[in-house]
C-alpha cells in the first residue's frame, strides 16, 4: 500500500471508479443479451423495443466515459444489423 496521502487517495479513487465501471459494462452486457434472446425467440417487436433500450443504455456508458465513441458505435451497429436482419 501506498505510503503518500495523495497516493493513498487515487488508490482509492481508482477502486470506486473501477467498481462504477463494471457495474455499467454490467448492464450494457445485460442489455446486449436481451436483445440476442429476442432475435433467437424470433420476436421481432420484442427485439426492436430491447435494442431501443440497449442502445440508450450503451450511448449513457460512452457519454460517462466507460466506453470509447468508435466502441459504442460498433456495438450499436451490429446490434441493429442483427435486429434488421430478422426482417
Amino acid at each position: 500500500m501506498a505510503n503518500i496521502k495523495s497516493a493513498k487517495k487515487r488508490v482509492l479513487v481508482t477502486k470506486v471508479r473501477t467498481e462504477r465501471n463494471k457495474a455499467i459494462k454490467s448492464g450494457v452486457k445485460t442489455a446486449v443479451k436481451k436483445v440476442y434472446a429476442a432475435i433467437d425467440a424470433n420476436d421481432k417487436e420484442a427485439a426492436a423495443k430491447a435494442l431501443t433500450e440497449a442502445t440508450a443504455t450503451i450511448d449513457k456508458a460512452t457519454s460517462k466515459g466507460v466506453y470509447h465513441k468508435n466502441t459504442s458505435s460498433r456495438k450499436v451497429s451490429r446490434l441493429t444489423k442483427a435486429v434488421n436482419k430478422m426482417a
